[in-house]
């Protein structure tokens, strides 16, 4: 098995980082996709792997830096002859931002000139895709795969259901927590799972420092709190993902992370100290994800 960290990034524009997606590539040369934000299309050409050729993508939930590569995604697998429709699995909420976008929506002038052409008509299902709104539990099997998702917190549930999913494939076990602040049901998804992949989405500092001034959600996990559910998990190695900007030394990031972050104190030391906090806990192999890592199990 094969994954590729396609996006490490969170929600602003990193020239450093993509956003969030991962790719999950079987022996058998099935490809899934766990998130679908800003560059996850082209990053998949640049690691050789065709966007045609991805069957199905999961949606943790709907932040515009988890899903707003996913009508680019479709329409290119289209365009790159995609056989039949893509199955995609996400939460409630998941039908209607599909249905906002191709035929009877942003991209209905797109979808109507390329479908007027006989070899784009001809497969027409490409750009249909086949949407199943989830619920915690078993939530897809197929021969090489099986997807067990469970709710984790991040959003009111009000707002969007978030999940946390558990992946069974090739006799390994991959856990990716979406985005969450630490909770039972992450340590359960990852319970001596040969891989865990978690966002560590801010130092604990920043994450106070979004709770005091309440811009933006502060709903994310700490590098302490990943080392703890590294650790009660059991599980056998960590990814650490989606970093939320703070060691980032652009100047535009800066200056529009003001009201967000602290950002006197943004710069890549900070991975030193994220590297640091997780060790606190969890003394197993660590890596931090960058874009386009690949990691064989």
């Amino acid at each position: 098995m094969k994954i590729t960290m396609l996006g490490t990034g969170a929600a602003l524009p990193d020239p450093d980082r993509g956003q969030s997606a991962i790719l999950i590539s079987t022996d058998a040369g099935k490809h899934y996709l766990f998130d679908c934000g800003e560059g996850a299309t082209r990053q998949m050409v640049r690691a050789n792997i065709n966007p045609a050729d991805v069957g199905l993508v999961f949606l943790t939930h709907l932040h515009h830096d988890h899903i707003s590569d996913f009508p680019y995604f479709v329409i290119s697998s289209w365009m790159l002859n995609r056989v039949g429709s893509p199955i995609l699995l996400g939460p409630k909420g998941t039908k209607n931002f599909v249905n906002h976008l191709f035929e009877d929506g942003a991209f209905r002038a797109d979808f109507m000139a390329r479908s007027a052409y006989p070899v784009r008509k001809n497969n027409i299902e490409a750009v249909r895709p086949v949407v199943h709104e989830i619920a915690p539990g078993v939530v897809y099997e197929d021969s090489d795969i099986r997807i067990t998702a469970l709710h984790v917190d991040h959003l009111p549930h009000d707002i969007c259901e978030c999940f946390g999913v558990r992946v069974e494939a090739d006799g390994k076990v991959i856990a990716f927590s979406g985005d969450t602040k630490p909770c039972p049901a992450m340590v359960e998804l990852a319970r001596d799972a040969d891989l865990l992949i978690h966002e560590c989405t801010f130092p604990q500092s920043f994450i106070d420092h979004r709770a005091k001034t309440g811009v933006g959600t502060f709903s994310h996990t700490s590098p302490l709190g990943l080392g703890l559910i590294a650790a009660e998990s059991g599980a056998k190695s960590v990814v650490a993902t989606h970093f939320g900007h703070f060691d980032s030394t652009s100047p535009v990031l800066k200056r529009a992370a003001a009201k967000h972050l602290p950002v006197e104190l943004m710069g890549p030391h900070l991975m030193e100290d994220v590297v640091r906090d997780i060790r606190q806990h969890y003394s197993g192999p660590l890596r931090l994800a960058h874009d386009l890592m690949r990691i064989d199990l």
